[in-house]
């Protein structure tokens, strides 16, 4: 940027100094009886002219607008939202587990006779058996709510990790979308620059075809535009992969007909660093999910431990087990009721497994452990990320308001030494810095800008509380 910059002060210094003296006076008269206007950070900016290939009716997009976009497009972030809904559902279904079950079972069996009107099989009743009947089913486990409990706590760990994935697509979309702002102002500086050259080669070939200057600063107007043709290619090069780099995140067509509305300018408000704290402390889903990882642990060793304990079944069977297919039979002329009703009730104690059980709890324990060595690493990363991106944010905050009081002062010292000119107290070279100066700190204060916001939203991914202007 510094080369450019030196690029634009050798072309304007060797405009002024072949220039009639009379010619210079009237035109900076004229530049300080309408001296340019000091910039204001917080004031609106106009909308830049159409960037290559867009139309007159392209899409508004705004910086909400484009992380709504993102998270309909993005895979990364769809992909741990799908895993959140799916761990959603497997908690659905362990809390099914817990209650009771109602089937309708109907079963046919036959068995051959043993002549004498019993069967052959004695585990059997008759020879036709029909069996039609309700069955309601609950089972009493210490492992199964643990189990139950396990899986809401990997349940919200998925959705711990689906705000993780959301908050990093913020980041990765502020960057681009301020980006593209940012390569919008360098193509328009570019576009300015590649006009005042091909005017001052004109110029210059008009002056030596008229005797006033050599042939030496045409050849150095001529290099000069070329240098800022190609650095105008470069810029419009570099717009336009910006441009389709959030396009990929935004957009499933990958269509380039936008327009950001956003106002690079604009600064946002900076929370203080208790709100981030308390807000950090609340909202974190980098410590939300390491608090899960060790629910879902502690679960763990519960249902390991719940291998030693009894478990109980509970069943009632309401229907026909007959050896006709009927609700009324009939025996010996005598009417009979086949609808009948049942329980069962069973305890199972467990005995030996080959120590099965202690291994699966000294393996849950393990778990347990690192999970609290997470928790705590996540607690003490937390806090220097707290501190750290605050810094950032604060710092890029209080540049930003010096490089808006520099572009202030370039202004008015470019006014000021406009004057001394006109009075013949100042060089031209002075001018010429002048305004190269005042280039360069309206430059570093777009760049200032980028930086805030950047920070800000890595900010967010600790509070998660979205700052806009």
């Amino acid at each position: 940027m510094s080369f450019s910059h030196k690029t634009v002060s050798f072309a304007i210094h060797l405009r002024i100094k072949i220039l009639p003296r009379a010619v210079l006076i009237a035109a900076l008269a004229a530049s300080a009886a309408s001296p340019q206007e000091k910039p204001q950070a917080p004031q609106a900016q106009p909308a830049p002219p159409p960037a290559p290939g867009q139309t007159s009716n392209a899409v508004e997009i705004s910086l909400s607008s484009a992380l709504a976009l993102a998270r309909k497009n993005s895979t990364v972030y769809n992909a741990a939202v799908t895993e959140a809904a799916s761990a959603g559902i497997d908690r659905a279904l362990a809390r099914d587990a817990l209650l009771p079950q109602v089937n309708f079972n109907n079963e046919y069996l036959y068995t051959q006779s043993n002549n004498h009107g019993g069967v052959r099989y004695i585990a059997n009743n008759a020879v036709h058996e029909y069996t039609s009947q309700g069955n309601v089913h609950e089972a009493f486990d210490i492992a199964t709510l643990a189990n139950y409990r396990k899986i809401s706590a990997t349940a919200a760990l998925a959705r711990a990790k689906a705000e993780i994935a959301s908050r990093g697509l913020l980041v990765t979309v502020t960057q681009n979308y301020f980006n593209v702002l940012s390569a919008q102002f360098k193509f328009d500086d570019a576009r300015r620059a590649t006009d005042e050259g091909s005017r001052f080669l004109q110029l210059t070939q008009q002056l030596e075809q008229g005797g006033e200057v050599a042939h030496s600063d045409t050849i150095k107007a001529e290099m000069q535009a070329q240098d800022r043709q190609r650095q105008f290619q470069e810029a419009k090069l570099a717009l336009m992969n910006a441009r389709l780099d959030l396009s990929v995140l935004l957009f499933p067509d990958l269509q380039d007909n936008f327009v950001l509305t956003e106002d690079l300018r604009a600064t946002a408000v900076l929370p203080t660093i208790e709100e981030v704290q308390q807000q950090a402390a609340r909202d974190n889903p980098d410590l939300r999910a390491a608090l899960e990882t060790l629910h879902l642990t502690t679960h763990e060793v519960t249902a390991a431990r719940a291998g030693y304990l009894p478990s109980l079944a509970l069943d009632y069977f309401y229907g026909i087990d007959a050896p006709n297919f009927a609700t009324r039979s009939f025996f010996q002329g005598e009417r009979l009721d086949n609808l009948g009703s049942s329980a069962l009730g069973s305890v199972t104690l467990p005995v030996w497994n080959w120590g099965a059980t202690r291994d699966r709890i000294r393996q849950a324990q393990l778990h347990e452990k690192q999970a609290k060595l997470e928790l705590s690493f996540a607690q003490r990363k937390l806090i220097a990320e707290i501190r750290s991106l605050y810094i950032e944010a604060e710092t890029a905050l209080n540049e930003l308001a010096g490089l808006s009081r520099t572009a202030e002062l370039a202004a008015e010292s470019q006014r000021l030494i406009a004057l001394r000119y006109k009075n013949g107290e100042a060089t031209v070279l002075e001018v010429v810095d002048s305004q190269t100066a005042l280039v360069q700190a309206n430059n570093n204060y777009h760049d200032g800008a980028v930086r805030y916001r950047v920070a800000l939203a890595n900010l967010q991914t600790l509070t998660g509380v979205l700052t806009t202007p």
